[in-house]
């Protein structure tokens, strides 16, 4: 799923600058990383932030669940929807491509 087919082929060309601010401890930390993963500082802390990025949009979309609460999940999923105001309002609202 990630990342998109419009980014599976990365160009080389950097295009934006992002600038931060650290404190000391923090850039030698970093730094001491970088270097043990021969990596130079920009690209240790691109490749980290984009990770942590993939991460946190997989969390949103992905979830793990044991075989119990599995079949729970799917009965939930397989059952009919229980009638409420906002969804009678939902289905009566015509879509904007109609």
């Amino acid at each position: 799923m990630y990342p998109p087919e419009s980014e599976k082929s990365v160009s080389h060309t950097r295009d934006v600058t992002i600038n931060i601010r650290v404190q000391p401890n923090q850039l030698d930390l970093i730094d001491r990383a970088a270097q043990l993963q021969g990596k130079s500082r920009s690209q240790f802390i691109l490749e980290s932030a984009y990770q942590k990025a993939q991460n946190i949009l997989l969390n949103r979309y992905f979830f793990g669940l044991n075989e119990l609460k599995f079949k729970h999940f799917l009965a939930l999923v397989d059952a009919p929807p229980i009638p409420n105001q906002q969804l009678n309002a939902l289905l009566k609202t015509k879509s904007p491509w109609d």
